[in-house]
């Protein structure tokens, strides 16, 4: 039997960290396969996807720039995609392109592994509008809150996508988020302020109750300037890295039929890379 092929494609790709966890489960799992990363023009993305059942590949992953045009070229999706209205997995069925999403997969999976209690609580504060947000707001609604508060720079982005999910999601501009903060259970950062240092969120943790818990889904650096100021205020704190580990493992299990776990050791793997880099 010939080994199965994965791969992540983008562009950029280089700085992938998704060949590294593929390969560790691999390895660990001691299957004879390979993942690999191909960096594809967004002019060729279209035809990369049309063409997949002919490629020799399983499937793959899609990242930046290319989750929307691969989720209106591939002939089924699932519900997880069609709710964040982009794609993130490929795999072929009966010979044909499917699409799903892992990316509200990963977010819930990280925080019910580090504080399980994060479900059915009340409020939600997501900061920004952004595809990303648009995967939490699904997440959160999903583990049972009654309301989602989302603050963008521009209210029109916030207000499309309160209206995607409906009544218990509420838009507001950027600087509501002082007066949203002290009914927040759960603050998400789901905007790249933070991502390597850069920029500052408008967000006072101070502000925040004694119960809240902070999350962020950037994770370069892993303590971001959110999570230190959650941190100095004393409420609990889940950094992003672990989304990215858990919204591999749906795709994993897909494509080489065994289903991984996100360990210690998996994370120290990826936290040296991101160190050496």
């Amino acid at each position: 039997m010939a080994d199965i092929r994965a791969f992540v494609c983008g562009h950029p790709v280089a700085h992938s960290r998704s060949p590294l966890i593929h390969g560790h489960w691999l390895s660990t799992l001691k299957i004879s396969g390979s993942y690999e990363r191909i960096d594809i023009d967004p002019a060729d993305i279209r035809s990369f996807i049309s063409n997949l059942p002919r490629s020799g590949f399983a499937g793959g992953n899609v990242t930046i720039p290319h989750k929307e045009a691969a989720f209106e070229t591939v002939e089924r999706r699932d519900a997880e995609a069609e709710a964040v209205g982009a794609v993130n997995t490929l795999w072929i069925e009966d010979g044909r392109v499917c699409g799903g999403n892992t990316d509200a997969i990963g977010f819930a999976a990280n925080l019910d592994q580090v504080v399980p209690s994060w479900r059915g609580r009340d409020t939600a504060l997501v900061l920004g509008a952004g595809g990303a947000a648009r995967a939490v707001v699904h997440a959160i609604l999903g583990a049972g809150y009654r309301r989602v508060e989302i603050v963008n720079r521009t209210p029109a982005r916030a207000q499309e996508l309160a209206d995607l999910f409906g009544g218990k999601v509420v838009a507001h501009s950027i600087d509501a988020t002082d007066r949203l903060l002290p009914s927040a259970d759960l603050l998400v950062n789901t905007t790249s302020l933070g991502m390597d240092g850069e920029g500052s969120l408008a967000a006072d943790c101070a502000r925040l109750p004694d119960h809240a818990l902070v999350t962020d889904i950037v994770y370069v650096p892993l303590r971001t300037p959110l999570l230190e100021a959650a941190a100095a205020r004393g409420v609990e704190t889940v950094d992003g890295l672990g989304m990215l580990l858990h919204q591999a493992v749906p795709g994993f299990e897909r494509w080489f039929g065994r289903r991984p776990t996100v360990t210690q050791e998996l994370r120290d793997l990826v936290i040296a890379d991101l160190d050496a880099h």
